[in-house]
This record gives structure tokens, C-alpha cells and sequence, in this order.
């Protein structure tokens, strides 16, 4: 949610009642991370969302247009109501802070701020790794520190550690592995997918101690992989 900035918003149709209508909408997420939308009257996803507001946002990663399943992804459900004037302020600032562009028409009369009071969460890590997330939890979590630099960090390790990879699915989780890659990545550990002659399958791996930054990660990696050879327990989901 920190990462990206656009996701499919979906509401209850007005049109055709009970039919879900999707839509392609900018977000800015408030203090604790629930997202705010500036919308314009008259919008189908506006008109919608004034007769019920009940709603779901997902957001996907740039990569999942490479690889949609392996990728993780979010989907948050809520009531998306309009923020009251007295607390437009911050949701203003913090949505123009991400979308710049949005100063050409964020004073237009027919244009205002709205913010989804999150309902329940489900988040798909890739094959295998999904559930839901209470929104207690997801509200009091902070931004991983690992998120700005993962990505960056998942394609080297799936390029110049394709040996380790396949090392730590072959010892660990004593599979026929032909192929092994990070999907995602964050402070605890990473999620492994790896094809084997007969099926596709995931599960995670966790650091043995958590990582704050590209370094630390690279060594946590190595750690596993010493204590794959080693027959040392890692603590794995595979």
C-alpha cells in the first residue's frame, strides 16, 4: 500500500443493483494507512458509493503484469464515506504529497475527498502464502524497511543466488527442485516458489534474526544457505 499509488476500486453499481462496477482509482493513505480517494460527483464510482458504501481496493505491484500470481497483492474492503471538512486538511496534504498532478483540479467544485473505513483485509504473499489481516493490525503497522529497496533485492537474488535458492529447496524442503524464486521479500524472511517435474509449489523462509536493511538481507540469506549444508534447522513453510 505504501509502494504503489493506484488501485481497482470496486463499488455496488446503482445501475444494475448488486452487480460490482470497477474502477481505476489514485489513493493517499492517512496516518494509519487507510485510503483516501478525491473523486469527483460525478463519477459512476462516486454515484455508486452515495447510494452504498461499500467497497474494495486492490492493489497490485508492477511485476505482477510479469507474474500475476506469483505476485503479492492486497485487497482492503471498507465503508467509503466523505471526509467531514474538519478533517480534510492532513488527507489533502497527504494525498497531494502522492499525487502531485492532483493540485490542477483538487479545488473544482464538483471534486472532494473521500476515506474508506476499513472493514476486514486479504493479502495474497504469492503461491500459497495468503489470509486475512485484522485492521487493528494492519492500522498499527509500520512501512517494512525493507519496502523500498525488495524489489531491487528479489531480482538480484533470483539472478546471481539461483544456486542458493535451489539449495535451500532441495535441503530444506527436500523437493526435486528445477527452479527456485523470491517472490516477495520483507525484515522477517522471504517467499520461495519453486517448480518441481510435477507441480508448482511455495512457502516461506524466515531470517533468523530480522534484517533492516539490503546488506542484512543479502548476509541473512547466506546464514540460511551455511546452515542448509550444515543439516542446521531453518525454519521454513515449504
Amino acid at each position: 500500500m505504501h509502494l504503489q499509488q493506484t488501485g481497482g476500486l470496486s463499488t455496488i453499481s446503482r445501475k444494475q443493483p448488486g452487480w460490482p462496477f470497477g474502477s481505476v482509482m489514485p489513493y493517499g493513505l492517512d496516518e494509519q494507512g487507510q485510503p483516501s480517494f478525491l473523486i469527483s460527483s460525478m463519477a459512476m464510482h462516486t454515484q455508486n458509493l452515495l447510494g452504498d458504501p461499500r467497497a474494495s481496493l486492490l492493489v497490485t505491484p508492477p511485476e505482477s503484469q510479469r507474474d500475476p500470481l506469483g505476485a503479492a497483492r492486497v485487497t482492503l474492503m471498507g465503508s467509503v464515506a466523505k471526509v467531514p471538512k474538519d478533517e480534510a486538511a492532513p488527507v489533502r496534504e497527504r494525498y497531494l504529497a502522492r499525487h502531485a498532478n492532483a493540485a490542477y483540479w483538487v479545488d473544482f467544485d464538483d471534486f472532494a475527498f473521500f476515506r474508506m473505513a476499513l472493514a476486514d483485509i486479504y493479502f495474497v504473499g504469492g503461491f500459497g502464502s495468503m489470509g486475512w489481516v485484522a485492521p487493528a493490525d494492519y492500522m498499527a503497522a509500520a512501512v517494512d524497511p525493507l519496502a523500498e529497496t525488495a524489489a531491487d533485492l528479489i531480482r538480484e537474488m533470483n539472478t546471481a543466488q539461483q544456486e542458493t535458492l535451489l539449495l535451500l529447496a532441495r535441503e530444506c524442503g527436500k523437493l526435486d527442485a528445477e527452479q527456485a524464486s523470491v517472490t516477495t521479500m520483507d525484515r522477517l524472511g522471504f517467499h520461495l516458489r519453486v517448480k518441481t517435474p510435477d507441480r508448482m509449489q511455495g512457502g516461506r523462509f524466515a531470517f533468523t534474526d530480522q534484517v533492516r536493511n539490503a546488506e542484512e538481507a543479502r548476509a541473512a540469506l547466506a546464514d540460511l544457505a551455511a546452515k542448509a549444508r550444515a543439516g542446521t534447522q531453518v525454519l521454513h513453510s515449504l
